[in-house]
């Protein structure tokens, strides 16, 4: 479903301002050359494929590349280097909520996210109700999102993103969501959609949650792939080595 060969992604870190004409005068008198913006690559030569039904999770620390992986293979993204091919329709849960107007009502917003997910206002329609009740915000229906906390802002976007079981499921730690409650409501979605056969690509730092869904782990260090292998021995692999680390700090 999912082949990622050799994807390396690179980031400008800074926008060289000096654009002026006096600036270029001066630099011509005195002879000075421009700066080089510096480079940062999020991820370097990055492999893997996930097959079918199958459900993957990412690991690693903040700034290994996780989030930017994500993004590469659902296409917000293109790579610097390498190819991204995917058989079927993904529903990217990268960042919740993007794209809503938060001047708007929440139920002027579950029409408005709807379309940008692809959504035709007639199925947006007959899953209206369905959206509302997991969302459990029925009582705030007619109140801008501005005037939601980003919890509830967040369990209106998964109730949206999470009203179809798509083919392929990309997500960013959004099973953290919302109260307790919710949060566990969450997990039982995503477990009732994986059993549907949705093929899933998922990042989180709870390593319960992490081995618990998935089948196998990849596992991401400054941008490259540490390991990939079966879901509790690389999660262990990784945790020894975290704690290790926060020891030798200590």
């Amino acid at each position: 479903m999912i082949k990622v060969e050799n994807v390396s992604m690179r980031f400008n870190l800074g926008i060289d301002r000096d654009f002026s004409i006096k600036e270029a005068f001066i630099r011509t008198l005195t002879f000075q050359k421009r700066r080089k913006i510096p480079e940062f690559w999020a991820l370097k030569d990055v492999s893997f494929e996930v097959n079918k039904g199958e459900v993957v999770g990412i690991i690693g620390q903040n700034g290994a590349g996780k989030s930017t992986l994500l993004k590469v293979v659902s296409g917000v993204m293109k790579p610097t280097e390498g190819k991204v091919t995917v058989n079927g329709v993904i529903s990217p849960m990268i960042e919740l909520g993007a794209g809503f107007d938060m001047e708007l009502t929440a139920r002027e917003n579950i029409f408005l996210n709807g379309a940008v997910l692809g959504y035709s206002k007639k199925f947006l329609e007959e899953k209206f109700d369905e959206i509302v009740d997991f969302s459990e915000l029925k009582d705030f229906l007619d109140v801008p999102l501005k005037n939601y906390s980003s919890g509830m802002v967040a369990k209106i976007a998964f109730s949206i993103a999470t009203v179809v079981n798509p083919e392929i499921l990309i997500v960013d730690e959004i099973l953290s969501v919302g109260d307790i409650k919710f949060q566990e409501k969450s997990k039982n979605k995503m477990l009732e959609m994986i059993k549907g056969g949705t093929t899933v690509l998922f990042v989180s730092h709870s390593l319960k949650q992490i081995e618990e869904l998935c089948q196998r782990v990849i596992w991401l260090d400054h941008g490259k792939v540490r390991m990939i292998g079966e879901s509790k021995e690389v999660c262990k692999k990784y945790y020894e080595e975290e704690m290790g680390e926060k020891l030798k700090n200590e």
